[in-house]
C-alpha cells in the first residue's frame, strides 16, 4: 500500500513538472515592461491618429491618460525626470548639452548609480534599451563611464542619433558601429527584437525600453542654410522608403491658435510675426514628415506585441507608450520646434496596457514624467522611494476611480535657456528681424486641472506673467493675468473667472502654490498644499479659496520672480525659494 502511494505520488509529481514547461513564460510571476519612448511626438495635432496599429494593439487594448505632461519641454531634462523621477529643478541637468545638461551632466550630477534601471536590477529585474538614452551621449564619451543598469542595451550614439539614414549604435561593452544607408527605426526595430529574445531566453522578469528618434528634426553635423549660427542643421524627420507616399493632403491642424491674426504670449513669444503662405507650406510638409516618420515606429509597436502574444507572456506584460515631450508647428506663429509651456508642448501622449488596465478607456487623471518612475518600481514589486518627486499612476479601473477624488491636480513646469526653431526658417519678429536661437526662454510654470479649474500659470525671468484658462480659452490666446490682458475675450474670461472667485484671489493661491512647487522635493511636489497648510485641511485649489485663508494669502508677501536671465539652473538667480505656512509663519 504504501508503495503504491509513493508510485501515485512520483507520477503525480511528473505531471505537475510537465505541465509547469507548458505554462506560457511570465504565468504566475512579476510582470514584464515594455517602455516605448518616442522622440518630440505631439499629441495636440493628432499624430496618435495617423498610427492605426497603435490604435489597435495599445488604445483599444488599453487606457489613454489624456491628462499626461512633462514638466520640461525638451529631450534630455524630460528624460532624465523620467529615468529618475525628479523635477529637473532637482536633477539639474537642465540642457541638452553641457555645461547645463546632457549625458556628462546626467553622470556628474551622480544619477548613473541611482536612477531606474539600476532600481529594478535590484527589484529583481532584467532591464534592456536600445535607441537614444540622452543627448551628448556620443562615439567619444560612451564608455565614461558607460550607462549603468543594463542587463543589455545598444544604444543611438551623438552626433548620429538624428540622422535617419546615418545612424550609429553601441552594443553593451563593444565599439560603436555605424548604420550609414540604413533607416534607423527600423536597425532599432531589429535590436528590440533581438534584445526580447535574449529577455525570453533568461526566463526571468523584464524591462524593455524601445526609444527610436522618431519623429524628431533630422540633426545634419552642420546647418546648410545657417552655416555660420553654429547651430545644428536641423531639417524635417526623413521617412522609410515606403511611408514616403503616404498622407499627402495631411496639414496641421488649422486650430484658433495656429498663424493668428493677432500675436499672443509674453516675452519673445508676443513679438513674433505671423508667417507667411512659403513658411506655412514648408510647415505642412514638415508636419506630413513627421507623421511618416511615425509609420515604422508604428511597425514596431505590432512587432512587440506580435511577439509578446507568441511567446505566451502578453497578458502579463505592460506595454507603455509615451515620448520625451511634445511639439508645435505653427501655433501662436512659432515654427516647429517645442520648448515652450503650451500645451502643444507639455501635453503629450501616454498609453498603458496590461494585467487590469482597462481596455479603451480614457483617464480624466493628472499624471506627469515623474510619475513614470515610481508607476515602474510599483509594477515591479519594489518600494516607493521618498527621493521621487512623483506617485505612481493607477492602473486598475478601482484605482482610477479613486483618483478621481483624491489624486494631485498639479503639474510643475519648468525651463532654462534657448528657444530653437526646427526647420527651414527662423523666428520672424514684428521689426522684421529673423532670429535662429532666443535666449530668455526660462520659466516657471504650474498646470492644474480639476473639476473646477483648468489653469495654466508661469512666471517668466523677464518677470512677465502668463494666467490662462482653458475651459473658456483652451488653445491660451488669452493671457487673463491683470498686467497682461489686451482683449476683449481676456476680460470675459476673467469676469467668468470672478464668478467663482476674484480673480486677484485665484492669482494669490497660484503664486503660494508655484513657490512651493518651483523648488519642491520628494513628498512635497506631490502635496505642495501641505507646505503651505500644514494642518492638512486644504488639499486642492478650491480649498485653497475658502473666503477664511484670504488674510493669510494677502500677507504673502513672497512671490516668485526672476533676479536674472540664465541659460541653467543657478539657484541664486530665482529670487525667493521658501514658501510661507499658515498657522506658522502667519
Amino acid at each position: 500500500m504504501a508503495i503504491a502511494q509513493l508510485s501515485y505520488m512520483l507520477l503525480s509529481l511528473l505531471f505537475v513538472g510537465i505541465a509547469a514547461q507548458q505554462i506560457p513564460l511570465g504565468y504566475n510571476a512579476k510582470p514584464n515592461i515594455v517602455f516605448i519612448l518616442t522622440d518630440d511626438q505631439d499629441l495636440h495635432m493628432d499624430s496618435l491618429d495617423y498610427m492605426p496599429l497603435l490604435q489597435k494593439l495599445l488604445l483599444k487594448e488599453g487606457t489613454f491618460y489624456k491628462r499626461h505632461y512633462c514638466s520640461t519641454a525638451i529631450c534630455c531634462p524630460s528624460r532624465v525626470t523620467l529615468w529618475t523621477g525628479r523635477n529637473a529643478h532637482n536633477t539639474n541637468v537642465t540642457d541638452v548639452s553641457p555645461p547645463y545638461g546632457g549625458y556628462p551632466k546626467f553622470v556628474s550630477q551622480g544619477f548613473n548609480d541611482n536612477y531606474l534601471p539600476v532600481w529594478l536590477r535590484e527589484a529583481g529585474y532584467n532591464t534592456f534599451y536600445t535607441g537614444k538614452l540622452f543627448n551628448a551621449h556620443t562615439v567619444a564619451n560612451y564608455d565614461k563611464p558607460y550607462p549603468a543598469g543594463w542587463t543589455s542595451s545598444d544604444f543611438l550614439l551623438d552626433p548620429y542619433t538624428y540622422q535617419y539614414l546615418n545612424a550609429t549604435t553601441q552594443r553593451n561593452r563593444d565599439a560603436p558601429v555605424s548604420w550609414e544607408g540604413h533607416y534607423s527605426t527600423d536597425v532599432l526595430a531589429t535590436k528590440a527584437y533581438g534584445l526580447l529574445d535574449e529577455a525570453l531566453a533568461l526566463e526571468e522578469p523584464f524591462f524593455l525600453t524601445i526609444a527610436p528618434s522618431a519623429p524628431h528634426s533630422n540633426v545634419a553635423l552642420f546647418d546648410p542654410i545657417r552655416r555660420d549660427s553654429g547651430i545644428p542643421g536641423m531639417t524635417m524627420p526623413v521617412a522609410a522608403k515606403r511611408h514616403e507616399h503616404l498622407f499627402p493632403n495631411a496639414k496641421v491642424p488649422r486650430t484658433e491658435n495656429f498663424n493668428p491674426s493677432k500675436a499672443g504670449g509674453v516675452s519673445w513669444i508676443k513679438r513674433l510675426d505671423r508667417l507667411n503662405e512659403t513658411v506655412i507650406d514648408y510647415n505642412d510638409q514638415f508636419y506630413r514628415a513627421r507623421l511618416q516618420a511615425l509609420q515604422a515606429v508604428d511597425e514596431i509597436v505590432e512587432g512587440i506585441v506580435e511577439r509578446l502574444a507568441k511567446a505566451g507572456i502578453l497578458d502579463n506584460t505592460y506595454v507603455i507608450y509615451s515620448t520625451d515631450n511634445g511639439f508645435h508647428i505653427g501655433q501662436h506663429r512659432l515654427n516647429p520646434g517645442k520648448e515652450c509651456g503650451f500645451e502643444e508642448d507639455i501635453n503629450i501622449p501616454l498609453i498603458i496596457r496590461g494585467p487590469g488596465v482597462p481596455a479603451g478607456q480614457v483617464a480624466e487623471v493628472v499624471t506627469a514624467h515623474t510619475d513614470l518612475a515610481p508607476t515602474f518600481l510599483k509594477i515591479a514589486g519594489a518600494k516607493h522611494r521618498s527621493d521621487i518627486d512623483g506617485s505612481a499612476i493607477p492602473l486598475d479601473t478601482d484605482g482610477l476611480v479613486k483618483a478621481e477624488a483624491a489624486r494631485q491636480e498639479h503639474v510643475n513646469v519648468e525651463f532654462w535657456g534657448w528657444a530653437l526653431p526646427e526647420g527651414d526658417y527662423g523666428f520672424s519678429y514684428d521689426d522684421g528681424k529673423i532670429v535662429n536661437l532666443q535666449s530668455n526662454n526660462t520659466y516657471k510654470g504650474l498646470r492644474l486641472v480639476s473639476k473646477e479649474h483648468n489653469l495654466y500659470y508661469s512666471v517668466w525671468c523677464t518677470n512677465e506673467h502668463e494666467l490662462y484658462d482653458l475651459n473658456a480659452d483652451p488653445h491660451q490666446m488669452n493671457n487673463i493675468y491683470p498686467q497682461q490682458q489686451k482683449s476683449t475675450k481676456g476680460a470675459e474670461s476673467s469676469n467668468r473667472l470672478s464668478s467663482v472667485s476674484n480673480l486677484e484671489r485665484l492669482i494669490s493661491r497660484l503664486d503660494a502654490l508655484l513657490m512651493v512647487t518651483k523648488s519642491c522635493k520628494g513628498r512635497t511636489c506631490v502635496s505642495p498644499w501641505g507646505v503651505l497648510h500644514p494642518d492638512g485641511d486644504v488639499k486642492t485649489l478650491k480649498d485653497a479659496l475658502d473666503q477664511k485663508f484670504d488674510s493669510f494669502y494677502s500677507f504673502v508677501g513672497q512671490r516668485v520672480r526672476f533676479d536674472r536671465c540664465e541659460l541653467g539652473y543657478i539657484i541664486e538667480s530665482e529670487g525667493p525659494q521658501a514658501a510661507l505656512q499658515f498657522g506658522v509663519d502667519y
